[in-house]
């Protein structure tokens, strides 16, 4: 704990707690664009762990789940630092976009280069700047635009102390998930920093569930890692393990009605859903390929044949995953929603 602790030139003492606005870059209005980082520093010495949100703008669950995260009593004895980053792709969220002006995907574009493109110095800031001073990092997401994901951690399974942190956040669902070029995980991942991904809700939507079970995992990784006591007692959630998942895709075109939601333990054969005509005339059925638990699904319900509709893993113990999703619904929403779809 004594040395220093310096992030984009601003130094956090132990025991301190600073929000550090990182030079990111202009505007062509001459207006200067930070990136907003919050760094609480426990006056005892235990790992350093970043929390990020929105690297795709329109991903928008992350914001307050860091916003909820940095609220809580827990934190107040902080064993390490905890480097908390709720917007790090500022113009998407301006333009409520995935993207950067520039049209390219910063969690492809890592490890970046400080003479690059626009996404090539966020990511080269990013990376230097927080991802290089951490032990451990959580990459908050959502599914994309019009399409939702059940509350999942997606992270390198064959690695065992990522496997450890996985089964420590707390939701039933943890996917294997390999390595992309130019992700932040991979980026990461050769300076050894483990990183899990949380995956839950839909982009430009706030989802309870999906930002309660974010926050509750997040503590429960803390609390593994010796930052933090436990303080809340609840049923632990077993978390059941998928190697390998894919998609139902759309065999026409047409207007959508569900049959099966997000969630649903679903049997090789079973109606997923029907795809006809605006006034229902013609409905041709579109059954599941193969048997496993609905972790994503499209939310407009408008396709073109080939769309992907039905993001389903595989499970060995299917039905206990079943359950323990639904036990996630009670233990995160008791009293106010009935179905974990919003």
């Amino acid at each position: 704990m004594s040395e220093p602790f310096i992030i984009a030139g601003v130094e956090v003492k132990p025991g301190e707690f600073k929000t550090v606005h990182a030079p990111s870059a202009k505007l062509y209005t001459d207006i200067d664009i930070t990136m907003p980082i919050h760094v609480i520093r426990g006056k005892r010495a235990g790992p350093v762990i970043f929390i990020s949100a929105a690297i795709h703008g329109d991903e928008l669950n992350g914001i307050e789940i860091i916003r909820r995260l940095l609220d809580k009593k827990a934190l107040q004895s902080l064993k390490g630092t905890l480097v908390a980053v709720p917007i790090v792709n500022v113009y998407g969220v301006l333009n409520q976009s995935r993207y950067l002006p520039d049209r390219r995907d910063l969690n492809r574009s890592f490890p970046g280069s400080p003479k690059g493109t626009l996404a090539g110095r966020i990511a080269h800031l990013f990376l230097n700047e927080i991802v290089k001073k951490c032990d451990y990092g959580i990459d908050l997401h959502t599914g994309a635009i019009h399409r939702s994901n059940l509350p999942q951690v997606r992270a390198n399974l064959d690695d065992e102390e990522t496997l450890k942190l996985a089964k420590a956040f707390g939701v039933p669902v943890v996917l294997n998930s390999n390595i992309r070029d130019g992700s932040l995980r991979g980026a990461a991942g050769e300076q050894g920093v483990k990183v899990l991904l949380y995956e839950a809700g839909e982009a430009l939507r706030f989802n309870e569930l999906s930002i309660r079970a974010g926050v509750g995992g997040i503590l429960n990784v803390m609390t593994h890692l010796g930052m933090i006591r436990k303080s809340v007692k609840r049923k632990n959630l077993e978390p059941y393990i998928a190697r390998s998942s894919s998609w139902v895709r759309a065999s026409s075109s047409g207007i959508v009605r569900d049959v099966k939601q997000l969630g649903d333990f679903v049997e090789k054969g079973e109606l997923l859903a029907e795809i006809g005509d605006p006034l229902g005339f013609e409905c041709e059925p579109l059954y599941s390929t193969f048997s496993g638990i609905i972790i994503g699904k499209t939310n407009i319900p408008l396709v073109h044949e080939g769309e992907a509709m039905f993001h389903i893993a595989f499970f060995k113990s299917t039905d206990e995953v079943a359950g323990e999703v639904e036990q996630m619904q009670e233990t995160f929403l008791p009293d106010d929603y009935t179905s974990i779809i919003q």
